[in-house]
């Protein structure tokens, strides 16, 4: 009988961003040494390899899977038969789609974390921004390492918080972690009785304030968006926002904030306005938890802007 439900570990990256480091690192920790059997399956092979000491003394069962048409259900549930794993962690290859993964139905991903060779990075994200896009868009932590020398490590954050605003963005060097704040990169100015967004204002700011909420708290805004009404927002409130082009003209998405206005029911879907609103950290039923909410001074129609849809990709 296979267990009810096993934990699923899904580390990806491209070749030689660390992913091998990484696990081996995990895998040596106390608090990953519970009982049962980890079965750890590599999808290629780097210049880092696992050792068989390790392996053993972590409990750990390797298995190789090289070519992606070998990435199959039938061959992860016989795994599961074979191994009967307490938990698994993937190795993904970074050449690999993640979304066109199908797990069997008793693993469940808990927690998908992608590793970048920072020094590299730009090549990657110059060539191959979609597939890049997919190893980050639903992982919730992402490591930069190999940080030294790079001097423009505030642009890579904005590059992957377009992409996933919710990620933890981890960047190291060879001393540990470093702080990369995005302070000096604003295009507006946090002083200002009315911070006026353009399309990059805007941009940056949906971003930062996603991991600096504190800053915002209180200030008012104001910028032009479409207005978006979400079926299963409350009477009296409607969200202002921007199509955005996070990687390629096929990946477009609503980006924007929920916004308490008391007149939101004359509002129609899809019309141009021009927002002027304070923002406040609150409990929020749309977002299922806390987070900014806009409570508009004024609202008025307007005429769309030259450059309609905002372009993340060229932050």
């Amino acid at each position: 009988m296979f267990k009810s439900t096993i934990p699923v570990y899904m580390i990806n990256g491209f070749l030689e961003s660390g992913k091998t480091e990484f696990i081996k690192y995990t895998l040596e920790q106390p608090y990953f040494r519970i009982r049962g059997t980890t079965l750890l399956i590599v999808c290629e092979e780097g210049e880092s390899e696992y050792d068989a000491t390790m392996l053993k003394k972590t409990g750990t069962v390797m298995e190789l899977i090289e070519d992606e048409e070998d990435f199959t259900l039938d061959a992860l549930e016989y795994l599961t038969g074979r191994h009967k794993p307490d938990r698994i962690i993937i190795e993904f290859n970074g050449m690999w789609n993640p979304k066109n993964i199908v797990l069997p139905k008793n693993w469940k991903l808990e927690q998908q974390i992608t590793t970048i060779n920072a020094a590299s990075f730009p090549m990657y994200y110059t060539n191959m921004k979609s597939l890049v896009s997919e190893h980050v868009r639903n992982s919730e932590m992402i490591i930069f390492n190999r940080c030294d020398g790079v001097d423009d490590l505030a642009s890579y954050k904005r590059n992957i918080k377009a992409v996933n605003a919710k990620a933890e963005i981890i960047f190291e060097d060879k001393d540990g972690e470093i702080n990369v704040s995005l302070d000096e990169e604003l295009p507006f100015d946090l002083n200002a009785d009315i911070i006026q967004l353009d399309n990059t204002g805007y941009a940056i700011w949906y971003i930062d304030i996603m991991d600096n909420m504190e800053r915002y708290e209180g200030k008012t805004i104001e910028f032009i968006a479409t207005v978006g009404k979400p079926s299963q927002f409350p009477e009296g409130y409607f969200v202002p926002g921007r199509m955005a082009m996070t990687c390629c003209a096929d990946d477009m998405a609503f980006i924007g904030f929920a916004c308490k206005y008391k007149d939101a029911a004359g509002l129609t879907e899809g019309d141009w306005v021009k927002v002027r609103a304070v923002i406040h950290n609150e409990m929020f039923v749309g977002y299922r938890g806390v987070g900014p909410v806009l409570t508009a001074l004024n609202v008025s129609i307007c005429k769309e802007p030259k450059v309609p849809v905002i372009d993340f990709s060229n932050l």
